[in-house]
């Protein structure tokens, strides 16, 4: 049974139907499927349809002339247009619960098994016959059930997380979006192991060793430095031991896939908005952790890319490492704004930005240099609803461990092999839209003593 991705529920009267392509599907007020490709188009309060293989025109023609002789056609028996390769005859309505394995096999006119093989990445399937049946899949929405998949293999799935104890504001809900995917996994068995050690680059490598001989069938880490960690992801893989990374990555290892904000557009955006406020020009200066860590790199070609092109008026002064110490980024900020020129504006590229802003604070500069910082946590909401900082880049953590377990538990139970890496979008937080994200705030994060 075909099922569009985004449908539209559209009466021949409506007026507020979006643009847009409602997949090979429109539904009607009566609920009724046209199974065709075709784009829905509304200028001003009339409802278009264009319909590229039926009655042979691609005439956008209103929907009100169409109506009739679509709910006319549905009478009939259904015509292949030219170009389907699914089962018409087996979409007039919507289903109720989600589709399975032998509706796609039933819309394909294969077997079971081969689209069993296909979607789990199986041999025995030609490339394009997988094509074919996950392309389908996607249409027909379909959503493998991991909880019956794990009590039909009988086996408990044993799973460590291996996390930084710094920074807290945004590894602790990374942890709690991990812990909130583990609880809605309803049906199956998963023991998970939350391990940390000091600091992103620190411990990290250690720790990895001490698990390459436990029996972990899966494990979610946040890399510091990957050139430093590419050997104990490669004793893991020789042993079966599936890795995702978040929140950075370690690309040219063995790692099975990786779960991450955009780093490179997150840099960018900072670029932008410092642009945006500083249109006379001055100086910018990004403080970061360790430039060793993928994701702090990124965020910097792309700050420093963006500069070129948005903003060309402002000019880059050399990036701050604070390799994520609370005193050390205090200290650092207090001797850049000893320097000469003071900066114009500052970009925070992790979430170690109290001791910065307790700096400009004690310099009487907070408010005075524009400030971008990144996350979201309790001290930080004063200062932008004062807008002494001008805006953060949040990094959705919670959805980020949320999405690493979900990736890593399909692969483990399905042996669904993922896309290599996936990037979230990165959202801005101002003062006019700080309390949309007022629920995702963390508990209190490290200070240092500025006297």
């Amino acid at each position: 049974m075909l099922r569009a991705r985004e449908t539209v529920a559209i009466d021949k009267d409506a007026s507020r139907a979006t643009s847009r392509i409602v997949g090979d599907a429109l539904v009607f007020s009566r609920g009724l499927w046209v199974c065709f490709d075709m784009t829905v188009t509304r200028f001003g309060n009339s409802v278009y349809v264009t319909v590229p293989c039926f009655e042979g025109t691609q005439v956008p023609t209103p929907l009100s002339t169409f109506y009739s002789a679509f709910c006319s056609e549905l009478n009939k028996t259904p015509r292949r247009p030219p170009g389907v390769s699914y089962n018409v005859s087996a979409v007039k309505q919507t289903r109720s619960e989600p589709a399975g394995i032998k509706e796609i096999a039933k819309a394909l006119g294969i077997s079971i098994g081969t689209v069993d093989r296909a979607l789990h990445a199986r041999q025995g399937v030609s490339p394009k016959t997988r094509a074919k049946v996950l392309k389908m899949a996607e249409k027909l929405d379909y959503k493998p059930n991991v909880a019956a998949r794990s009590l039909k293999l009988n086996r408990r799935v044993r799973i460590a997380v291996h996390l930084p104890q710094q920074i807290q504001s945004f590894f602790d809900p990374l942890r709690a979006g991990v812990r909130a995917a583990a609880e809605a996994t309803l049906g199956a068995t998963v023991d998970l192991d939350f391990r940390t050690y000091p600091r992103l680059g620190e411990g990290d490598v250690e720790l990895m060793e001490a698990d390459v001989g436990r029996h972990f069938d899966g494990i979610i880490l946040t890399p510091g430095n990957p050139s430093a960690i590419g050997a104990s992801l490669q004793r893991l893989a020789e042993q079966g031991r599936a890795v995702v990374c978040v929140a950075s990555d370690a690309p040219r290892s063995s790692r099975l896939a990786c779960i991450s904000v955009d780093a490179f557009v997150s840099g960018g955006m900072a670029a932008e908005l410092l642009g945006m406020r500083l249109p006379n020009g001055g100086a910018v200066v990004p403080i970061t952790g360790d430039l060793s860590t993928l994701d702090h790199a990124d965020k910097l070609r792309g700050f420093a890319a963006s500069l070129a092109t948005e903003a060309p008026q402002l000019s880059l002064l050399p990036t701050i490492e604070s390799h994520e110490r609370p005193k050390d980024a205090y200290q650092a900020t207090l001797d850049l704004l000893a320097r000469k020129p003071r900066p114009a504006g500052i970009y925070i590229s992790t979430a170690n930005s109290i001791p910065v802003l307790q700096a400009l604070e004690q310099k009487r500069l907070l408010g005075v240099i524009q400030v971008i910082t990144t996350d979201l946590f309790p001290e930080l909401i004063r200062h932008i609803e004062s807008r002494k900082v001008l805006a953060t880049i949040y990094q959705r953590p919670f959805t980020q461990g949320k999405v690493a377990f979900e990736t890593l538990l399909r692969f483990l139970v399905e042996g669904v092999r993922p896309p290599p890496s996936t990037k979230l979008a990165p959202h801005i937080v101002l003062r006019s839209n700080l309390s949309l994200f007022l629920n995702h705030v963390s508990g209190p994060d490290e200070t240092v003593d500025a006297r």
